[in-house]
């Protein structure tokens, strides 16, 4: 595990690639790993969302993922994305979460019977047509993750990598360790979930979906940091 040096991160780190901050990390800098929980805390944030469906939850998963990449980052290497190494560590985590909490873990099982509820079951016509329509975006906004968080398994992750944080096939493969082909069929079976009765608002609602505040960012960043702090003194 590296020895920590340094508590606060210069604006010039900011620049700085991927790569260069994890080598810099790995030799003991944790003004190089705040860098990195900011930049990709939004993407680790909605991928743990994605399997453990609870805000709370969710944080609390990244945080441990952030501090077992902190004792790992020596393995990391640079021919490989960050990004990429950082989603499998908190996919990691999330599972690891369900199984301890002895759920019934049936990660991305194909055999998983993918027709739920209408959305027309939901909502009252189409919402385009309703003269409202603006005033409810807030509404629809909390509907479409509670849809998210409704889908099956199988294509919950996917969907939230592919359409929410906008990731290409090949960084999901390589995250799940699944063919390309198959994540190209599970999000489009999981779009076609959410479209339905959906439409046109689908792609609207999209980008206030799992919002990622300010205030959730710097306090995942903090708490790692002092969890950081707190190892040191221990030593």
């Amino acid at each position: 595990m590296p020895n920590a040096t340094v508590a606060n991160a210069p604006p010039s780190l900011d620049d700085t690639s991927d790569a260069e901050l994890a080598a810099r990390a790995a030799g003991g800098d944790v003004a190089a790993f705040e860098p990195i929980m900011r930049r990709h805390n939004r993407l680790l944030f909605r991928t743990a969302r994605s399997i453990l469906k609870t805000d709370a939850e969710a944080e609390d998963a990244l945080q441990d993922a952030y501090l077992h990449a902190w004792r790992a980052i020596g393995s990391f290497r640079a021919d490989a994305r960050l990004s990429t190494w950082l989603v499998r560590i908190v996919i990691n985590e999330s599972l690891g979460r369900l199984r301890r909490r002895s759920a019934e873990v049936r990660w991305l099982d194909a055999s998983v019977d993918p027709q739920g509820p209408s959305m027309e079951d939901v909502m009252e016509g189409n919402p385009d047509d309703r003269p409202d329509r603006v005033a409810t975006r807030s509404e629809i906004r909390h509907l479409m993750e509670a849809r998210i968080d409704a889908l099956p398994e199988a294509f919950r992750t996917v969907f939230m990598l592919r359409a929410v944080e906008e990731l290409g096939v090949d960084e999901i493969a390589a995250s799940l360790g699944l063919p390309e082909a198959t994540v190209r069929t599970r999000f489009f079976r999981a779009r076609g979930l959410l479209r339905e009765g959906l439409a046109r608002d689908i792609d609207m609602a999209m980008g206030d979906a799992f919002s990622f505040a300010g205030a959730r960012c710097d306090r995942i960043v903090a708490n790692v940091l002092e969890k950081l702090a707190q190892e040191r003194e221990r030593r």
